[in-house]
Formats: C-alpha cells, sequence, structure tokens
C-alpha cells in the first residue's frame, strides 16, 4: 500500500475526502497528500521493518481506478492507496500494518476472534496474578532459608528436608537483583545527566514489559541476563530441572494468587498491600514456589496485555491515547528489601496551528502517572504532563507530615524544571490519592472508561 504523498493537491477544508460524503465525518483536515510518505512516517514514529495495528476509518475509490483507505494509525489519519486490487477491507476492521521503506505493508486483518482473543488470554489471567512485591520477598528470604523438598516415593511426610537454592536459580536470582533499581541509585541532580537518563531507560527496559521483545531481537533468553520476566523465567527452568521435571509440568500448575490484586484488578496504577505481611520466615517448598512464580509471570503478562489493549484502542475514540505502557519497575531499599513502582505512560498527539491552516502538525502530550510507597513518606502519586515546551505536574500524598515536607520542596522543584527550559504551567501537591482510570472488558477489546 503506497501513502498518497505528492500525488494530489491539499484539498480545501470544507472538502471531504475524495469530494464524497464520509460515512464517519472524517474530512480532510490533518491528513496532507503532499507530504512526502517518509515524512508522515516519521511522525507516525514507525520505523522500518517496524508493524502495529491501525483502524480502517473510511475505504474510498478512487476515479481514476483503485481504492483509497483512511487508516488510524496512532491517533493520526493517513490515507493509503491500495491499487486495482483492493484488500477486502470494511470501515471498523482492524489491521496489522509493516512500514517496507516508505510503503505501507499489509501483514493482514485482525479477525473478530482474534480481536477477542486479545481480551480473553487478559481475562483468563486476572484472576491468578501475585503480587510482583511479595513474591520478590518470598524468593530473597529462600536465598537464606532454603526450600522444602518433597519427601521421595515411600518416604514419611515428617522426613520433609530443607535443601538451599539450586545453584542455577541463585545465579539468576542474584543476577537479576545486582541490576534492581536501587533506592540510592539516582542521586540530587542526576536527572540533567546523560548518565542518570540511561539509568532510567535501562530500568524501564528491564521491567519485564518487553521480553519479548528482545527474545526476538537477540535470540536467546541468554542474551538479556537483568530482564525481570526472563529472569523469573530461568529460576523456574532452574527449580524444574532440580525437580527432574520438563517445562510442562509448570504449565500444569496452579498458579498462586493475591488477594489484593482481585479488588479493581483492571484499575493501573494500584497500590498493594502493606509491607509486613510481604514475605514468609519459614521455608517455602518448591511446589510452592513454582506456583508463586506462575503468578507473578502472570502479572507481568496481564500489564503486558492491559497495555497492547488500550493501545489497539487507539483512535477508535475521541481523546484516546494513542498508545499506552503499564509497567511496574522492581527496586530495592537500603535494607535490600524489594518494593515496585507503578508506571503509566500515555501519549496524546494533537494537531498545532489553527483550522484554516492545512501544514498542520502533530504534537505529542505525554503523561505519566507513577505510584510508590515508601517506608516513611507513605503513598505517594505523581502526575505529569509534559507538551513541549510546558510541563504541568501533580503530587498527591496520603501522610500529612509528607504532605507539608513536599509542599517545602516544591519551589527547589520548580527552579530545577526551568533550569531544564521547561515552562511550569501548574506545579501542587495535595492531601490523598488521585481518582484512577478502571478498565473493563468488553466483548471485542479493553475499553478506558473514566
Amino acid at each position: 500500500m503506497k501513502l498518497n504523498a505528492g500525488q494530489t493537491p491539499v484539498p480545501q477544508e470544507n472538502k471531504l475526502i475524495g469530494g464524497k460524503q464520509s460515512s464517519t465525518g472524517l474530512s480532510s483536515a490533518g491528513i496532507d497528500r503532499a507530504q512526502p510518505a517518509q515524512q508522515q512516517l516519521a511522525q507516525l514514529k514507525l520505523g522500518n521493518r517496524e508493524s502495529t495495528l491501525a483502524k480502517v476509518a473510511e475505504v474510498l475509490q478512487r476515479k481514476e481506478g483503485g481504492s483509497e483507505l483512511i487508516l488510524e494509525v496512532k491517533g493520526r489519519s493517513l490515507a493509503v492507496a491500495t491499487g486495482d486490487q483492493p484488500p477486502d477491507l470494511k470501515a471498523g476492521d482492524l489491521i496489522k500494518i509493516m512500514r517496507a521503506g516508505n510503503e505501507l505493508k499489509l501483514m493482514g486483518k485482525l479477525a473478530a476472534s482474534e480481536e477477542a482473543g486479545i481480551a480473553k488470554a487478559l481475562a483468563q489471567r486476572l484472576p491468578w496474578q501475585q503480587n510482583l512485591q511479595s513474591g520478590l520477598a518470598q524468593l530473597l528470604n529462600s536465598m537464606n532459608a532454603g526450600l522444602k523438598i518433597a519427601p521421595q516415593p515411600g518416604q514419611l511426610p515428617s522426613s520433609i528436608n530443607v535443601q538451599p537454592l539450586p545453584a542455577a536459580a541463585r545465579q539468576a536470582l542474584e543476577g537479576m537483583l545486582a541490576n534492581m533499581a536501587k533506592a540510592n541509585g539516582l542521586t540530587p541532580g542526576a536527572g540533567k545527566t546523560k548518565d542518570g537518563l540511561s539509568q532510567v531507560k535501562q530500568w524501564l527496559a528491564e521491567s519485564g514489559a518487553f521480553a519479548e521483545s528482545r527474545l526476538l531481537q537477540a535470540g536467546s533468553q541468554s542474551s538479556a541476563p537483568s530482564d525481570f520476566k526472563l529472569a523469573l523465567a530461568r529460576i523456574v527452568t532452574a527449580l524444574l530441572a532440580h525437580q527432574g521435571q520438563t517445562p510442562d509440568a509448570f504449565s500444569r500448575l496452579t498458579p498462586l494468587a493475591s488477594p489484593d490484586l482481585m479488588h479493581a484488578p483492571l484499575q493501573f496504577p494500584k497500590m498493594v498491600s502493606a509491607f509486613p505481611s510481604q514475605g514468609r520466615s519459614e521455608p517455602a517448598s518448591v511446589a510452592q514456589t513454582l506456583r508463586m512464580l506462575a503468578g507473578m509471570l502472570n502479572r507481568i503478562t496481564v500489564n503486558q496485555l492491559h497495555s497492547q489493549t488500550l493501545t489497539a484502542r487507539s483512535g477508535a475514540e475521541p481523546g484516546a491515547p494513542a498508545s499506552t505502557l503499564l509497567l511496574e519497575i522492581p527496586w530495592l531499599t537500603p535494607q535490600q528489601e524489594p518494593r515496585m513502582a507503578q508506571l503509566r505512560m500515555e501519549q496524546y498527539n494533537q494537531e498545532s496551528g489553527g483550522k484554516n491552516q492545512p501544514d498542520r502538525a502533530s504534537i505529542s502530550e505525554w503523561r505519566l502517572n507513577l505510584a510508590i510507597d515508601l517506608d516513611h513518606a507513605g503513598p505517594l502519586h505523581f502526575d505529569v504532563a509534559y507538551r513541549h515546551p510546558s510541563v504541568r505536574a501533580q503530587i498527591w500524598a496520603e501522610k500529612q507530615s509528607t504532605l507539608r515536607q513536599v509542599n517545602e520542596e516544591l519551589p527547589l522543584l520548580r527552579h530545577s524544571l526551568i533550569d531544564l527550559g521547561l515552562e511550569v504551567t501548574d506545579l501542587e501537591c495535595r492531601r490523598g490519592s488521585p481518582r484512577q482510570t478502571e478498565t473493563r472488558l468488553e466483548h471485542r477489546l479493553v475499553d478506558t472508561k473514566a
């Protein structure tokens, strides 16, 4: 499929695509046919050989023959020519496209069953999520307390003994902890340096949200030793091998679920249970540990599927973000206790310029929501919106003492943001917690409602 770039003049604002009345009311505003195809694809931030989902907004017949598709891609409208033999598509279809140079290649239509399959996979995993924070605490406990080994056939239950964590599992766990974010990992002012930015980027990349993508790019798990999800998978493999079991045995286990994730399971971010009930003082059995790991892997997969379905709906509703990423970043306190930071990032595409300016460009607004629970400060929520060059932020604190302390530090934060060349339009701290967006499952995909 070729982009309609430089082939026809830009139509006037009051004319619709192809001179026909659009069934969706979509006008030519925002579809610049005079703009080079390479520039249009660059604005979509779609790299060569990169694929994404698109929604067919309109199918139009061209006077000179062939047809034209109006696609909604990452919140933008894109006009593409399909040639003399148009694909079997209609308005409302979701398709997978891939950039091939300056053209778009149709990879296939997302059938109704596939659309529902994404939501079905998400719904199936929702009841079997293990709190990552408490799961990590139990894994750390097993490094010191060991694991209970099930008795061999013919042995009495009382003969159960405790053995150290298998060497391969310990090695995978230690490697993961060595690369995990630390409470003192970023010093004040580190955000202005390239090293600080690289460190944050690494924590995001190793959160487990991109595990499968990293495998496809690298070809083996050994190439990403510090990835959170892949490290958990290596611990599973080591425990199974130590028990003389195959990977099939793991798929038959019932994952352990955390009760605190059953209430509003598709609310993100969502603060988890308090710290004291995280871990066990007594050794867990190998079977319990494997079931817990299954629940932890399910939790990461739920966040991945949730992100995928929210992003797939981009362009389907006015005001919806073009892309959404939900992830949890593990980190360690100075006492080497595990914690989780929950991060939600959304990208919104908006048109700049007035309605009578056909060369309007798309400007992205990034919204970030970070939830973190600190031992002394308590739960904190950060809501940040950035649209170059302006930034606005709200901080929510549940403790009165934390509210007072943050308000004392706000002038310093404002000056730091100004030093970075940003225009601070709003900066305040409030008591309590923000109202979070709840996601509900529908028969086709996941739909967000405020």
